[in-house]
């Protein structure tokens, strides 16, 4: 038995006919006996009759193939694709390149799997990966050195990405500010310093780091300072770059009881010009809340 393919032309049109068919012979003649018409079936399964009447072995392709290592991609893929929709990485650098796809990687990995470098290298390497992420970015060579060498590649590009994002984000009305420290098991930190550590490890070397969010908590800016400075001595920076480097002169800056003390506030931001009858005012959080004038105040 054999599958023969008939073509007839009728009105121009050609019509195509397969068939199953079996060859015998009548004395010295050679017939064609058709079995059935196989012009229904879709071609693979077409296909799949013909091989076998060839005499070749049809198994399923699964049971020829073993599945040595899925990686989880979905989260990977719809993180990675909101971080395009919002244009992030043109924000880190215009032009395409190898750190700025390990600093994506870094943002990506920071929010799906929150780890050191050492481990985010790991979730990255082809051998050791836990997601696509290395694949997609193109950065599964990626070791630890190469992270921490893409964050000094990132350093001074800082000023340039804060500025856009206050651009783009923040205007002439409220931010919210905060501080926050992370202690080092290490000594050889410029910065690092023993201070009032909020994570109770006493002895340890910090670093305290201030925040700086528009009014839906999108980050605009981060400055570190010295692990031993206080809470509201990072305050006067802060301000200070509201005016002097995203051009604010009416803001709401709202932050905690212990950022903004009265003694701060007479005794550092009167320095730079705002005192509470000029443009911008100061009290304390509760104090604002209640009041009626909570355009023209800063908490």
């Amino acid at each position: 038995m054999h599958v023969a393919i008939t073509r007839r032309t009728y009105k121009g049109k050609v019509y195509e006919t397969v068939l199953l068919r079996r060859t015998y012979r009548d004395g010295e003649k050679v017939k064609h006996e058709t079995l059935g018409n196989l012009s229904h079936l879709p071609p693979e399964a077409i296909d799949a009759v013909r091989r076998c009447l060839k005499g070749e072995k049809l198994v399923e392709a699964q049971s020829q193939f073993e599945c040595v290592r899925s990686l989880p991609h979905g989260h990977v893929a719809a993180t990675l694709q909101v971080l395009r929709s919002l244009d992030l990485e043109k924000v880190i650098a215009s032009r395409p390149s190898r750190e700025r796809d390990l600093v994506c990687a870094m943002i990506v990995s920071r929010i799906v799997a929150p780890g050191s470098k050492l481990a985010t290298s790991c979730r990255l390497a082809g051998q050791t990966a836990e997601t696509s992420l290395g694949e997609l970015l193109e950065v599964d060579n990626a070791c630890e050195d190469d992270l921490y060498e893409a964050m000094d590649w990132l350093l001074p590009r800082q000023a340039r990405i804060e500025n856009e994002l206050a651009e783009r984000h923040l205007d002439n009305t409220l931010v919210l500010y905060d501080v926050t420290s992370t202690y080092f098991e290490g000594t050889k930190r410029p910065l690092a310093k023993r201070g009032h550590n909020g994570d109770k490890k006493n002895g340890k070397s910090q670093i305290v780091i201030g925040l700086l969010c528009n009014a839906e908590g999108c980050p605009i800016s981060v400055e570190v300072f010295e692990g031993n400075t206080g809470d509201p001595h990072t305050v006067t920076s802060q301000v200070s770059e509201l005016r002097k480097r995203f051009g604010l002169e009416r803001v709401v800056v709202v932050g905690d009881r212990g950022n903004l003390t009265e003694a701060r506030i007479r005794e550092n931001l009167q320095s730079l010009g705002l005192v509470q009858k000029q443009t911008l005012a100061f009290t304390t959080l509760d104090r604002w809340c209640n009041s009626t004038h909570r355009g023209t105040w800063i908490a």
